[in-house]
This record gives structure tokens, sequence and C-alpha cells, in this order.
């Protein structure tokens, strides 16, 4: 099931509203668990029982971490555990298949016979839930949290449907107070209804709009350098809108149900540096990757190489996150080189000196030549798409031919659309406080939402990017 739905829409979600507020308070979480297992339920019941497994495990290890005069000992297993169990269920699931081609390869290049692959089935939103629950136990062992009431509270917390499988990431700390206590107040409703609403309008007529572009170029194979560049634009502009446009609706989900969750895109087109970048894109995983991950790895605490070492790994590793292929990897290790660069030059650069609005464009160039291998398929694709960003090449007619098609006037006026509301728009946290005190730019927002769900039943089904991740 997905939000842009009319199942969701018209159905699932009025109807948990409605039970929802109609118990007390006590039962709401209940009823949240398990309608989030139906939701998550709904792409393939045995996906259930693999996130109640690692939920159970957690739960286990939390209370091993937190149980009064635990030994240091035992409390070091407890979160042991909890991590093991939690990047073997990510390691398999999405890893596997992944590292039995390269050892095929491997075995053929050295004249051996290739074994048959597993194929595995990546249960959706795994990626998420599992940073997720490891959290709460590392939480509990660092001393950031205290340990959840009952399992059931735990269990909503890991399940919570708005933000379950494409984020944000909420971690247990960040939360654990609202599980017990949350206060439901008509204001915050209103004011989740109208990011909602927003988010769903950024996914439906901008995100679904410019993906066909970037399907058309990235498909396309070589192709003129005007068309390459024109449609890595309309694929930065496509995932943004589609992930920002999901956050927002998780985050406006969680305030029709007295949830605060934690902001996960800050105008990160807006950056002046990769690092700037970082700090606006994807906040809840690059933060969780930075306390997690960099912090433990030695940070910038072990000297200068150290610390561009642990940059690099840090990256490499949210690269792979996001998928079993030699392009994330790329993507992770562009990333990382730009930012340990980036960190070797300093704050009092020349590039600091730069006007703003140059740092802008030439950060959102960098962005850009990295959204290549995120999108790429294949480390071949990436080199031919490369190669039509720089040097331009292919069929003249055929050139001709995807020029009509890419460069239509519809598409150049969504395009349009698009950059005013990454470069000029206000963000969306802002647009919903001016909304909730104008009631013309609430009817305003409203009207784009009903233009949006006579969209979304004119196209397609188009889940969102980030649940393959």
């Amino acid at each position: 099931m997905v939000f842009t739905s009319q199942i969701f829409l018209f159905y699932f979600l009025p109807l948990v509203l409605l039970a929802y507020y109609a118990l007390p308070r006590r039962g709401r979480n209940v009823l949240l668990t398990l309608v989030s297992y139906v939701f998550y339920g709904w792409w393939n019941p045995w996906f259930v029982l693999l996130m109640f497994s690692s939920t159970v495990v957690d739960w286990y290890c939390g209370i091993a971490i937190s149980k009064e005069g635990a030994s240091e000992k035992a409390r070091k297993r407890g979160v042991l555990i909890s991590i093991v169990s939690n990047l073997s269920l990510l390691g398999f699931f999405k890893y596997f298949g992944f590292a039995q081609e390269n050892l095929n390869r491997l075995l053929v290049l050295f004249g051996a016979e290739a074994t048959g692959v597993l194929e595995v089935i990546l249960p959706v939103g795994i990626s998420f839930y599992s940073l997720q629950s490891m959290s709460y136990s590392i939480d509990l062992y660092r001393g950031d949290a205290k340990r959840a009431k009952n399992f059931g509270d735990f269990a909503c917390y890991v399940a919570m449907f708005p933000q379950l499988v494409a984020g944000p990431i909420v971690r247990y700390h960040e939360i654990y107070k609202q599980l017990d206590d949350r206060p439901q107040r008509g204001q915050l409703f209103r004011q989740g209804v109208l990011c909602f609403m927003i988010g769903f309008a950024k996914k439906i007529l901008l995100a679904n709009t410019l993906g066909e572009i970037a399907d058309l170029t990235f498909g396309a194979g070589s192709m003129p350098a005007e068309a390459a560049w024109f449609g890595v634009l309309a694929y930065s502009f496509q995932i943004y809108f589609d992930f920002s446009g999901y956050s927002d609706m998780a985050i406006g989900l969680g305030n029709m149900l007295g949830f605060q969750l934690p902001i996960n895109f800050k105008s990160p087109y807006r950056a002046d540096s990769i690092t700037d970048f970082w700090r606006r894109w994807h906040v809840s995983l690059s933060s969780w990757l930075r306390d997690y991950l960099y912090i433990p790895l030695g940070g910038n605490r072990g000297g200068t190489v150290r610390t561009y070492i642990n940059l690099m790994l840090t990256m490499l590793l949210g690269g792979l996150w996001h998928g079993a292929q030699w392009t994330f990897l790329v993507w992770g290790l562009f990333h990382g080189v730009a930012l340990a660069a980036e960190r070797a030059a300093g704050k009092r650069a020349y590039w600091s000196a730069l006007p703003r609005p140059i740092r802008v464009f030439v950060t959102m160039i960098l962005v850009l030549l990295s959204w290549v291998p995120f999108r790429a398929t294949s480390l071949d694709q990436l080199g031919t798409y490369l190669s039509s960003l720089f040097v331009g090449c292919g069929d003249a007619l055929a050139g001709e031919v995807l020029a009509g098609r890419v460069f239509q006037p519809y598409y150049l006026v969504i395009m349009t659309v698009g950059a005013l509301v990454i470069w000029a728009g206000t963000a969306t946290d802002k647009l919903v406080e001016r909304a909730l005190k104008h009631e013309l730019l609430s009817l305003g927002i409203f009207a784009l939402f009903l233009l949006s769900v006579v969209a979304m039943s004119l196209q397609a089904e188009n889940p969102f990017l980030y649940f393959q991740f």
C-alpha cells in the first residue's frame, strides 16, 4: 500500500483515524501497531513476520541492556546481538545476491564454473526499520533513552506506518516520550493535514512528471549533451520532490496521530557546499550515519588522515546502504572525496570568499554529477551517460527524436515550476505555519491537493523511489 493510492486515501486512512480517536489513549498504540502491520503486509504478508522477528530480538536485547544490576559484559552482549541480528537480516536480503553475482564473475575470470544465484526478494523498507530498531538498543546502551514501558509501545515505534518504509528514520530517543504521552491538539492535526497535502502534490504533480524525463534520457544510451544535462536535472528534481514529498506526508500523518517527527529535508539544493548539502539532504540518515558510524569510527579525533578515512568509509557504507550495486559505491565514494576535500581546504579557503550564488551553482553541478551513478543501473550505463554529458554522442537523428520528446513545452513548464519551488519557494514547515494563519493559503493548498487527486487517477501507479532502498 502506498500513500498515493485510492485505497489508502479513501479507505485505509479515514478508517484508521476514526478508530484511533474513538479509542481511549491507552489503546491507541495497540491499534496503531496492528494497522501498521496491515499496511506493511499489503505488499507481502511474509514481510510482517520478518519485521516482527526483528522487533522481538531487539526488545529482549533492550531488556538485557537496561536490566538493573546488569554487568557491562552483559550489556555489551545485548547491544552486539542487536547490531549483528539487524545487519545480518539486512545483509542477507539486500546483499546476498550481489555477493553471489560478483563471486561468479571472479570464478569465470579464473576459469571456474559459475554457481547458481539464489533469488532473494528484498522486503520493502527493511533498510529503514533495521536502522531504526537498532538505534533503540544503541540508545539504551549509551543511556540516551529509557527502555520502552512494554513490548506494545516498542512494536509501535518500529512498525509505525507513516515512516515505516521510507523514513524519516526516527531514533528511539527522539520519540520515546511521545509513545507514552502525546498531546492530541486540533492545531497539530490541522498542521498534519496541510503537510500531507503539500507532500502529496509534490509527488503527483512534480515528481511523477519529472520522472518521465529522467526515464527517457537514462534509457536512451548515447545522446546530445543538452539532453543529458536536462535529463539529470530532471532526475535531481524528481528524487527531491519524490522523497521530500514522502517525508512531508509521513510527518503530516504523524501529526494527525499526535506525533511530531523530525524534518528530513532543509532546502538541500540551496546548499553552498557538499558539507552543507549533507546537513540538508535526508537529514535523518546523515545524522544517523554521523552518530552511529562516523563518530564510533573515531570521527575527527584520530588526526587528519584518520578523519579522511572515516569520512570515506562512512559515505561508502552510506552508498552501499542505498543498494547492492557498484554504482551506489561510486556515488558514496564521490561524496566521501568531496567531503574530505572540503575539510582539507578548511573554512578560510578561497571558496568561502566567493559570492554565495556562485557557491550554490557549483555545488549544484557537483550534486548533479553525483546523481548520475545513483540513477544508473550499471557501470556501463554510468560511463555512457557521463560521456554524453561532456562529449555528446549518438546518432544525430535519434538525438533529434529524443530532444523532441524531452523538450516538450509541458515538460519545460514543469521543470520551471520545479526550479521555482526549489530555489524561490518556501520550505514545507514554514508554508504550513503560514497556512495555519491564513485561510486563503490553506484553501489554495487544498485546491492543489484536489488537483493532485484527479491527476493521480489518471496516472499509472508510480511507487516512491526510496521504496527500492
